[in-house]
């Protein structure tokens, strides 16, 4: 009688723990549905003039939202630093692996057009942790030896979680946001695209083309 108390006890218990994995699979689907449709619900996918989709950030048309990060020194950094210069603010991470194959892109364009009034603004979101100070050294090591080994010419900061909001959450790495002279975004690209279409919202950002 004890040894079938056991043996019923045990198949409850594996049925519940099968419950509970099932309820928790379906809430974690839930909750990635929600922020998939939270994230659609900030921009939209439209089609540009060649037929191609571009995504049309809420940012578009409007001054890009100011910050102020470190840089890998411990330099505040603002954007109003660069107040006059056109701009792609790209967010980025050394685990994102579109992110190594778009940061080449990136380097061979700022240097193809820096001489025009152009930067890049890479804002790492690595996660950090400023309350362990060794684990923090740590972190922000990683990032400045994945700067080092793609020899990233422009200014890197950290910390991108603390200004995900104004940019739109950052739910797709690398999204970056071009800016012309007057602080206007004028394009935006959400997740990977081609080096074509960087040059060519670069060039929108430095108002060679509309």
């Amino acid at each position: 009688m004890k040894r079938n108390t056991l043996v019923i006890t045990a198949v409850l218990f594996i049925l519940a723990a099968f419950a509970w994995a099932g309820w928790a699979n379906w809430e974690f689907r839930r909750q990635a549905a929600e922020r998939l449709r939270a994230s659609a619900a900030q921009g939209e996918l439209v089609l540009d003039a060649g037929g191609a989709p571009q995504y049309l950030s809420p940012l578009q048309g409007k001054p890009a939202p100011p910050f102020t990060l470190e840089d890998l020194s411990g330099k505040k950094v603002s954007l109003s630093d660069y107040k006059g210069r056109s701009l792609a603010i790209n967010f980025w991470a050394t685990w994102c692996a579109p992110c190594k194959v778009e940061t080449p892109w990136l380097i061979d364009l700022r240097n193809q057009y820096a001489a025009q009034g152009f930067e890049v603004l890479a804002i790492s979101a690595d996660d950090i942790d400023r309350k362990d100070p060794r684990k923090f050294s740590e972190e922000k090591q990683e990032i400045a030896r994945f700067v080092q080994r793609m020899k990233m010419p422009y200014p890197v900061l950290i910390d991108a979680d603390s200004i995900s909001e104004p940019y739109g959450g950052l739910d797709a790495l690398p999204t970056t946001y071009f800016v012309d002279r007057n602080g206007t975004v004028v394009a935006a690209q959400l997740g990977m695209s081609t080096k074509e279409e960087l040059e060519k919202n670069i060039k929108k950002a430095l108002g060679i083309v509309k």
